[in-house]
């Protein structure tokens, strides 16, 4: 009998890109058994168990006299290690102000622990670990191929009326968190249109969207033409199913982009931007006039649930600006029927992190993102990887604008992982054509700068 992790290579046809290492296999296993771990309710605790258990891996393997990675992207990851700890500060602070007491604290230290911690551990993983992308991608596919296969089955149970709701792990004593997120389901169906809506291993159905769309890219740099196309149809369909606005615009918007902006130092590239940019400032009235009328037909299609968008927005903001400026207020408030009592704070990652850690921890977590987004831009001019991870960046971005990523860090963490390996240099996944361009360039440059300066001939 073949051991555990060969059996589990043989069967999913893993080729060239199978895991070649212990931190490997267990990412990968993490990934893939996404829906089994959903089924017994465990998927909540997987990633903060996994991330912190790594993290302990790694700083054991360092007493070991194996030296911290030491490239031009190193300051990065100590920003985001000092982002973590920043973001902890406010949090302490902000539960002094308010005198919210200790047991509060300790639940809201533990919170973040699973919440933003765990996004600044999993980009420290993936710039330290010997990780490759392609078993990322991998693994994305085989999330698609599940989710082709577990559709019909979703699907009958709503034609056939089963009970959409099945029941509510056990192992919620174990999270903390709310209900929702141990809670399997078949189905749901909407309350502001009546329409159903599958939320496949996601606590809500927007969030499959946001996964789905991570999982989508992955799929798009998939190396194998089969795995690729089953991960990108099986990805797309929860995207649909789940109904999501956002997550369908950016599965259309967010592969275009990076495309784009991974080939800038391109002659064609930059000639084709500047025409883009021309007709747009020419045309402008009537193109902003259909973009607004777009944006209204995409709100008013579930006008309700903008409506509760928008004043937890006003209401966030508000207090945000009256109560705590700097700091916060330390914890998300339950909000009243006005907004159908949805937390303040959620629904929206910056209005969330102005209200409850206040503009120094809107600060900690904007500078480090911003600046890792700049980073990958340029490396991704000849890094695949950075491509990549270029992609979930614009991800996570927009998606903020509409999720708590907080909240979601234990669906998320492959795309943070994914960000930490983009930021590492590495041969391995050098684009040679972008290469050459930037020598062919830089030689130029050399040259140009090089040839002295011949003065103008007198009569």
């Amino acid at each position: 009998m073949l051991p555990f992790h060969r059996h589990f290579d043989t069967v999913a046809r893993w080729g060239e890109f199978g895991p070649q290492s212990t931190d490997e296999r267990i990412v990968v296993s993490s990934i893939t058994f996404t829906f089994l771990l959903y089924a017994l309710g465990a998927l909540y605790l997987l990633a903060p168990v996994l991330g912190w258990a790594l993290v302990v891996t790694v700083i054991l393997r360092w007493s070991a006299a194996q030296p911290f990675p030491q490239q031009n992207s190193t300051w990065l990851v100590y920003l985001w290690i000092g982002s973590a700890i920043m973001l902890q500060f406010c949090l302490i602070i902000g539960h002094v102000d308010f005198n919210l007491g200790l047991v509060k604290l300790v639940k809201s230290t533990i919170g973040w622990a699973k919440g933003w911690a765990l996004l600044s551990i999993f980009v420290v993983l993936g710039f330290c670990l010997d990780l490759r992308y392609q078993i990322i991608c991998r693994a994305a596919c085989v999330i698609g191929l599940i989710a082709l296969l577990l559709t019909p089955l979703l699907v009958f149970a709503y034609v056939a009326g089963l009970p959409g709701h099945l029941y509510v792990s056990p192992l919620k004593i174990f999270g903390g968190a709310g209900a929702e997120y141990f809670t399997v389901i078949l189905y749901e169906i909407d309350p502001f249109n009546g329409a159903p809506r599958w939320r496949f291993f996601a606590p809500w159905a927007p969030a499959v969207g946001f996964v789905a769309n991570l999982y989508f890219l992955c799929a798009w740099f998939e190396k194998d033409l089969k795995w690729r196309v089953v991960g990108l149809l099986g990805n797309a369909l929860m995207i649909l199913m789940a109904a999501s606005r956002m997550g369908m615009l950016v599965m259309l918007i967010v592969p275009i982009s990076v495309w784009a902006l991974s080939r800038l130092t391109r002659p064609w590239i930059i000639i084709s931007t500047a025409c883009c940019l021309l007709g747009l400032v020419l045309l402008f009235e009537p193109i902003s006039q259909q973009l607004m009328t777009l944006l209204a037909d995409i709100k008013s299609a579930r006008a309700d649930s903008t409506r509760v968008r928008e004043a937890l927005a006003n209401i966030a903001l508000y207090r945000w600006q009256a109560e705590a400026f700097w700091f916060g207020h330390g914890v998300v408030e339950t909000g009243t029927h006005f907004v159908e009592f949805m937390p303040i704070g959620s629904h929206h990652n910056w209005y969330g992190l102005l209200f409850v850690k206040g503009m120094v921890g809107f600060l900690s977590f904007l500078i480090p993102f911003m600046l890792t987004a700049c980073v990958l831009l340029v490396k991704a001019q000849y890094q695949v990887s950075s491509r990549l991870a270029l992609s979930m960046c614009l991800i996570l971005g927009l998606f903020s604008l509409t999720e708590n990523i907080e909240a979601l860090a234990y669906l998320t963490w492959p795309a943070w992982l994914l960000i930490g390996i983009g930021l590492r240099s590495s041969i391995h996944d050098v684009d040679t054509n972008s290469a050459n361009l930037l020598a062919q360039f830089r030689l130029l440059s050399e040259r140009l700068n090089s040839q002295p300066i011949m003065p103008a001939e007198g009569k």
